[in-house]
């Protein structure tokens, strides 16, 4: 029992993770990366789809993004949806191959970036430690129901406390690798 509550635990706060990897990648930083528009909704055939989906998405340089639509007619509807992302991007088109060029980040841009990247990540400890207080709940329910016993109880909750801290080091990682990243001209 303990470590299905163990088990359920590590899975959740692995996903809390997986989801702060995936928001963080949507956040431009000085280099191009494709994760920054493939997410961006297209509409395509009456239907709202990712841009990963429609078209071929690659770095073009250090500060450039190349779009290739699989359908010619997409050209336009995908432009029009990279200018209204809110990312502030402006393609250029060339025929068939949308570029992406990616303006250099200001110094008050990237202050303002890192106190959104340190919002996200203080969101995700705030979820894992959500997660441990349900964790240890369950064990204490299982104490009180006497289907463990208090050393079982204790013994669980401090296997999930170090699970927490070790999970809580790997969200400071992701923080300081995009830090850099975001510092980095």
């Amino acid at each position: 029992m303990i470590d299905d509550i163990l088990k359920d635990a590590e899975v959740r706060m692995g996903k809390t993770i997986e989801a702060l990897k995936n928001d963080l990648s949507k956040m431009r930083t000085g280099r191009a990366s494709t994760g920054l528009v493939e997410h961006i909704q297209v509409s395509c055939y009456g239907s709202e789809t990712p841009l990963n989906q429609v078209a071929n998405i690659s770095v073009g340089d250090a500060r450039s993004l190349t779009v290739t639509p699989w359908d010619k007619s997409m050209v336009k509807p995908i432009e029009k949806a990279i200018m209204d992302s809110g990312l502030g991007l402006n393609p250029v088109t060339a025929g068939e191959v949308i570029r992406i060029p990616l303006p250099p980040l200001t110094e008050e841009r990237r202050k303002e970036m890192i106190r959104l990247v340190r919002q996200e990540v203080e969101s995700s400890r705030v979820a894992v430690r959500n997660i441990r207080r349900d964790a240890n709940s369950d064990l204490k329910a299982l104490q009180k129901e006497k289907e463990i016993s208090e050393d079982d109880e204790r013994r669980g909750s401090e296997l999930i406390q170090k699970l927490t801290d070790q999970k809580i080091v790997d969200i400071d990682k992701l923080l300081e690798e995009k830090e850099k990243d975001l510092m980095e001209i």
